[in-house]
C-alpha cells in the first residue's frame, strides 16, 4: 500500500496538465482580445470619452482573464512542486513548499482578481445602488481571506 500512494502522486500529473492547458487558453484567448480591441479601437477612429470609457472597461476585462490565467499557472506550478519535484526553476515568490503556500498565493490573486472585477464595475456604473453592495461583497469575501490566510493550524 505504502508503495501504491507512494506512486498515486503522479496522479496529480493529469491537474497540472489541465491547469497549465487552462493557462495557456486564457493567455492566447486575452492576448486575442487584446489585439482584437486595439484594431478595432484603432479602425473606429473616434476619440471621445465615452470611448475612453469603453476601451478601459474592456481593458480592464481583458486583464481579469490574464490574472486568471496566473490564476490557473499558479495551480500548475503548485501542484508540480508539491507532488512531482520541488526542484523547478521558478521566481522566488512562486516557490512552493507547502499547501499553505499554494493556497496564499492563490488568495492574494483572487483579492486582486476580485479588486480588478469591482473596477470593471465601477466604471460601467451608472447611478444604480446596488454596487454599493456589490462592494460590500467583495470586501467581505477579501476580509474572509485575510482572515483565514492570517490564522494558522496549531
Amino acid at each position: 500500500m505504502k508503495k501504491l500512494l507512494s506512486i498515486g502522486r503522479y496522479l496529480v500529473i493529469i491537474g497540472v496538465i489541465g491547469a497549465l492547458l487552462g493557462s495557456l487558453a486564457l493567455f492566447m484567448y486575452g492576448g486575442a482580445l487584446t489585439v482584437k480591441e486595439i484594431i478595432e479601437t484603432a479602425r473606429t477612429a473616434s476619440i471621445s470619452s465615452k470611448g475612453a470609457k469603453g476601451l478601459m472597461l474592456s481593458l480592464i476585462e481583458i486583464s481579469d482573464i490574464f490574472l486568471l490565467g496566473t490564476v490557473m499557472y499558479i495551480i500548475s506550478a503548485g501542484l508540480y512542486e508539491l507532488f512531482i519535484d520541488d526542484d523547478i526553476e521558478l521566481p522566488a515568490w512562486l516557490v512552493i513548499h507547502t499547501l499553505d503556500d499554494l493556497k496564499n498565493k492563490l488568495i492574494g490573486v483572487i483579492v486582486v482578481v476580485m479588486g480588478v472585477v469591482f473596477l470593471g464595475q465601477v466604471i460601467a456604473w451608472h447611478g444604480e445602488q446596488e454596487i454599493i453592495y456589490y462592494g460590500a461583497a467583495i470586501a467581505f469575501v477579501t476580509a474572509a481571506l485575510t482572515w483565514f490566510t492570517s490564522t494558522k493550524k496549531k
